[in-house]
């Protein structure tokens, strides 16, 4: 299977901010808990930035789950 960069950043996004919502998070709550800006899980979260691995563990982690489910997409667009 072929996928673009940028259908992997949009379903990324919108799998993390249902993993958030899951959890009852605020984009504000998620931020503080990795310590990272707000913005940056807005601009995540909408695929407007190719973001690092190191956040992408500091989310996996305040969502308490593994990494590797962050990748665990399904196919949104």
């Amino acid at each position: 299977m072929n996928i673009s960069e940028e259908t992997f950043l949009i379903n990324l996004g919108v799998h993390i901010r249902q993993l958030r919502e899951k959890k009852s998070l605020s984009q504000e709550q998620l931020a503080n808990d990795c310590n990272i800006p707000k913005v940056q899980i807005g601009r995540i979260e909408r695929a407007e930035v190719n973001t690092t691995v190191k956040t992408l563990v500091k989310i996996a982690n305040a969502l308490e789950i593994e990494p590797k489910e962050l990748f665990d997409i399904k196919k949104f667009t």
